[in-house]
């Protein structure tokens, strides 16, 4: 390995020569090392050029000639145009106090000399690394790819980037994303743990990074948060099956979180308003898994709410991909929707419409939830902490479809 640095850039040249019929290998190498089969650098000429260098290179096996790359400066852009560090930083933050003729300038010369600013470099000056760790249970539901889509979309305009990762269900997985995230130095957690503890929310939190839940939230764990109201969910999809003559109404629920209790929540609280029993047998547990298998668990629910005697003649789903495995099972079983059973879920996502049967769905506002936790992040970020958390809480609507209209 040779190593070249310095303060200019150096053009090496290297002549390779061979000749295994007069010189044996082991002038060149130790016997079985594997490399008396390599060529030999025999001879090495370096002319400097002008221009500025790398502080370190290194080349390995040269053969043939080979430029070093040109590590290009701010302060290299600014000597050559003739202006300073400070307003090519400004120009390439597109600021308004910089005159459009200079910022055209510097913008061609950075384009054309490849500059990338060292975020590193930038980080240990700011103590930012213009970052933020999104940590979700699953990238299949339609409903976290809308919220790190608000997210992404909103940060980007204040120069801030998203980095995504799914835990897949898995408590430990996301305690393992959550430690890499950390060593990383991110800037914020924006977190829906599928954790039934606390354990890898503490740990941000111990790191002293801000922190901001979405979705989910933890009875006695004070947090930043942004949610939908899923009592209220739950409220109105009910409601809703009752306003169309429903008498039957059973649940598909999710699994035991804040999310999936509150939403089941919503339902026996408006069964009860109208003076109707809640069955348990009605209420049909959806299991643990991820939402990769959303619509094989909604068929099996369904198997479970054919069997009963009588029938339900409305159906409240977790979400819509467990609606559309439930919804998909009836109609293989010879019913009708909604004559037989209406049915409605919660997301509202954009196939709904396009179903068999377009499927009634609680929008549960999953753009806007991270549209507003990128602003409660800036929040964070550029203000003092404070000791209160911030809850925001936005009211779903329900949006009717052919699925559950009976009237």
């Amino acid at each position: 390995m040779s190593v070249f640095a310095g303060p200019q850039r150096e053009r090496i040249l290297v002549s390779v020569y061979e000749n295994r019929a007069k010189s044996p290998p082991s002038q060149y190498s130790r016997p079985g090392d594997g490399r008396d089969a390599l060529p030999l650098c025999a001879a090495v000429s370096v002319a400097p050029v002008r221009q500025p260098a790398p502080t370190k290179c290194f080349i390995l096996g040269v053969v043939g000639s080979y430029t070093l790359p040109m590590v290009v400066r701010l302060k290299d852009i600014a000597a050559e145009l003739g202006v300073s560090v400070v307003t090519v930083s400004r120009a390439l933050r597109n600021r308004p106090d910089i005159a459009e003729e200079t910022k055209a300038k510097i913008l061609e010369r950075v384009k054309r000399l490849n500059y990338r600013p060292n975020l590193t470099a930038r980080s240990l000056v700011t103590g930012r690394s213009s970052l933020i760790g999104l940590v979700v249970p699953d990238l299949i539901h339609p409903f976290f790819g809308e919220i790190a889509k608000g997210l992404s979309s909103k940060l980007r305009e204040k120069e801030y980037y998203l980095i995504v990762s799914s835990s897949e269900s898995d408590p430990q997985l996301e305690q393992d994303e959550v430690e890499h995230m950390l060593a990383h130095h991110l800037d914020c957690f924006v977190v829906a743990s599928c954790r039934k503890d606390t354990d890898s929310l503490c740990r941000i939190k111990e790191a002293g990074v801000p922190l901001v839940l979405v979705d989910r939230s933890f009875p006695g764990f004070r947090s930043n948060f942004v949610g939908v109201d899923d009592v209220k969910v739950g409220e109105l999809a009910t409601e809703h099956l009752i306003a169309q003559g429903c008498k039957r109404i059973a649940h598909i629920r999710g699994p035991a979180t804040s999310v999936g209790n509150s939403r089941a929540e919503g339902y026996c609280n408006a069964l009860a308003r109208h003076g109707m029993t809640v069955e348990s047998n009605y209420v049909v547990a959806c299991g643990e898994a991820s939402d990769s298998d959303g619509e094989t668990r909604g068929r099996r629910a369904m198997e479970e709410i054919l069997a009963l005697k009588p029938r339900p003649d409305g159906l409240f789903c977790f979400n819509d991909i467990i609606a559309v495995g439930a919804m998909e099972r009836a109609l293989e079983a010879g019913l009708r929707i909604p004559q037989n059973m209406a049915i409605v879920g919660c997301g509202n996502f954009h196939y709904s419409s396009k179903l068999q049967v377009p499927l009634t769905s609680v929008d549960q506002k999953s753009r806007e939830i991270g549209e507003r936790a990128a602003k409660m992040i800036m929040t964070l970020l550029e203000k003092p902490p404070s000791a209160r958390p911030r809850s925001i809480i936005l009211e779903p609507d329900l949006i009717a479809r052919e699925s559950s209209q009976l009237k």
